[in-house]
């Protein structure tokens, strides 16, 4: 006999018992069961018969407490889609959806299924160096090129150059991709820069790379801008454009599929609308870097 089968029996045994007596309060002392396991065995017996009195497994029920269904996966969208943490996320919907959430219930979520932790070790790292910010838009301006591979459609290697430019003040960003890292595409970046943003620009400052040497310094500096080099060995003075530069390989990158030059371009540039316009800071509490461009204008 299985164990559903000795399950009914002997709850068979206790309706007959109490059937016989006529007193379901003895019959429960006797079998020592509560009166309500009772009443709801025999309500089943007499609406499914015998397969009433299976053992069904319990339903997990939701929690008064916990997040709504929807707003979990909006949580889980913003995750995926873009790998923004817990406190990104929640400026992200208290932003454009109206929810307030802490980010404890939001780390929550994550662990709940499983997504807590970023692909590819992408976990933040903390640099131990002081933060700094102009308070002029256009005063500061960092400028710095990622290098990129991706595969083509026959398997072979594809090296581009993403060139990108920072203001300092507001994070307002440039992008744009080239296929040759020279300095005849630093000086078509930067011309592209000043007529990109929206104010005056005071300074730029590189790195001392190739790509920013003579003909790119006085092509600059004949524009009436400030062309200054970071020491070598101190990537972190130019550490806004290297931190905006992760972001692109956490939550642009690694969501990117390869399908040609002009699909790169047309993404990159929904991208760079996307940061300037939509995505939190953590800088400024959650302000976009055009929020925080018009306070200070």
């Amino acid at each position: 006999m299985g164990k559903d089968q000795r399950e009914i029996a002997r709850k068979l045994r206790i309706l007959h018992h109490a059937e016989e007596t006529g007193h379901v309060a003895k019959t429960c002392r006797y079998f020592g069961i509560g009166r309500s396991s009772f009443y709801r065995w025999r309500e089943a017996y007499r609406k499914d018969g015998e397969a009433g009195l299976v053992n069904r497994p319990p339903i997990p029920k939701w929690h008064a407490n916990r997040t709504p269904v929807a707003i979990e996966e909006k949580v889980l969208h913003l995750r995926s889609k873009y790998h923004l943490g817990p406190m990104r996320i929640v400026w992200y919907l208290a932003r454009y959806h109206g929810i307030n959430l802490s980010d404890a219930t939001v780390s929550r979520i994550l662990k709940r299924h499983g997504v807590n932790r970023l692909p590819r070790g992408t976990r933040l790292r903390k640099v131990h160096t002081k933060r700094y910010n102009k308070q002029v838009p256009g005063h500061h301006i960092q400028m710095d090129v990622k290098f990129l591979t991706f595969k083509g459609s026959g398997g072979e290697k594809i090296r581009r150059f993403q060139f990108t430019a920072i203001d300092d003040a507001t994070r307002v960003r440039a992008l744009k991709i080239y296929d040759k890292h020279t300095q005849a595409s630093a000086i078509d970046f930067v011309d592209h820069v000043i007529e990109s943003f929206p104010f005056r620009i005071q300074e730029i400052r590189t790195d001392n790379g190739h790509e920013f040497q003579a003909k790119f310094h006085w092509h600059v500096e004949d524009k009436g801008i400030r062309h200054a080099y970071i020491r070598r060995g101190t990537p972190q003075l130019n550490g806004k454009v290297e931190r905006s530069h992760r972001s692109d390989s956490q939550e642009f990158y690694q969501l990117l599929s390869y399908k040609g030059d002009i699909d790169l371009a047309a993404k990159l540039d929904e991208w760079e609308r996307f940061y300037n316009f939509a995505r939190p800071h953590g800088a400024f509490n959650g302000k976009t870097p055009y929020e925080v461009l018009r306070e200070k204008l």
